[in-house]
């Protein structure tokens, strides 16, 4: 079978090239005559893999010197309970609500000190940004957590909150090496890689040296913010085999151009989707304009029973994971960096069939 377009949230496409490096490397990595699966991230090949990486990935966002960057397990829901354990302090802890990420952020902290919802678009069913006018900002509070892009709804901040002084934390998951992004009006950003930056099993955190000190004692040591740093995110033994993948996907984005590149194919090939569905008289997506995502392109049709047979159509035509999230329906095309062109233009190709037969 030959591949197919794959538009699944996460985990998600892998670049080509990428996925050939690791058949080719498999058997063999660096003429160790093992696997890096086989081989201890204690030795001096695996320490280079993760040295480089850090220096790619940081070169990439441009991360400050005063910020450590770490590669954690557990995924970007584990962060949701580390970071108001090694930041919050069981202080107040503050949130904006923009869709199910965020809840399900918002439910955990709950666990581990007072939450304040400093803004919400629930009422509007999660189809927009809160306009930063309207946020209650808590001067006290011991950060500010957004999540920049939902990737169920597909809602995307295009701009980066002013808190003043409260330290602001962002769930970058769908977002990293998606777009430019200012790390230093954040103490914190976190990321599950198997979006755009590789596979599950690993998670971008990148903290403010400033905030290091404030883990309650009971954190658990895989999750402490402070001995990670210490110890080059090796406190406990890492997925291996996920930081080398996301080692050969931060090399690939490099070779793309890097972040700003990306962000410019990204924005156009997103834009192309929306515009065939504003013109279009049988799709339609809920999101505000302003606020929609460019990484999870959402439209749905008249009646949920069309959904079937659209996705019939688009699956004969090599197009898979375009079911939106059972919370919302409809469809979902996730369109991260490693998608091709090719991709896009296939969709809006059988988009266009689809509406001849059924409009």
């Amino acid at each position: 079978m030959s591949r197919v377009y794959n538009f699944s949230p996460g985990p998600a496409m892998l670049p080509l090239p990428v996925l050939e490096r690791i058949r080719e490397e498999l058997p063999d990595w660096q003429g160790t005559g093992a696997s890096v699966m086989e081989l201890s991230h204690r030795g001096a090949p695996f320490i280079e893999l993760a040295r480089s990486a850090q220096a790619r990935l940081r070169a990439l966002i441009g991360v400050p010197d005063d910020y450590h960057v770490l590669f954690l397990a557990g995924g970007a829901q584990m962060q949701f309970a580390a970071v108001p354990m090694n930041i919050g302090g069981g202080e107040l802890v503050s949130y904006v609500n923009t869709g199910s990420w965020s809840t399900k952020a918002i439910e955990e902290a709950k666990k581990y000190g007072p939450v304040h919802v400093a803004a919400s678009s629930e009422a509007q069913g999660f189809n927009r940004i809160p306009p930063r006018e309207s946020w209650d900002v808590r001067a006290d509070a011991a950060y500010l957590h957004y999540t920049p892009n939902e990737t169920i709804g597909g809602v995307e901040f295009h701009w980066v909150p002013e808190v003043g002084d409260v330290p602001l934390v962002a769930d970058l998951s769908s977002t990293i090496l998606s777009r430019p992004i200012d790390v230093s009006a954040h103490g914190l950003i976190y990321a599950g890689a198997q979006k755009n930056a590789g596979i599950a099993g690993v998670t971008i955190v990148v903290v403010h040296d400033r905030l290091l000190d404030r883990a309650d004692p009971r954190t658990p040591t895989p999750l402490h913010y402070a001995v990670q740093a210490k110890q080059d995110s090796m406190a406990n033994t890492p997925a291996t085999f996920s930081w080398y993948v996301m080692a050969l996907v931060l090399e690939w984005a490099e070779q793309q151009g890097g972040v700003a590149t990306l962000a410019a194919r990204n924005a156009i090939r997103a834009q192309k989707l929306y515009d065939h569905i504003d013109a279009s008289s049988l799709y339609t997506n809920p999101v505000r304009p302003s606020d929609r995502s460019h990484m999870n392109v959402t439209f749905v049709l008249p009646t949920p029973e069309l959904d079937k047979p659209f996705l019939e159509r688009a699956e004969a035509a090599g197009l898979f994971g375009l079911k939106g999230h059972r919370s919302v329906g409809g469809m979902r095309a996730s369109i991260y960096n490693a998608m091709p062109d090719a991709g896009i233009e296939r969709l809006v190709e059988v988009m266009e069939a689809f509406e001849r037969v059924h409009r």
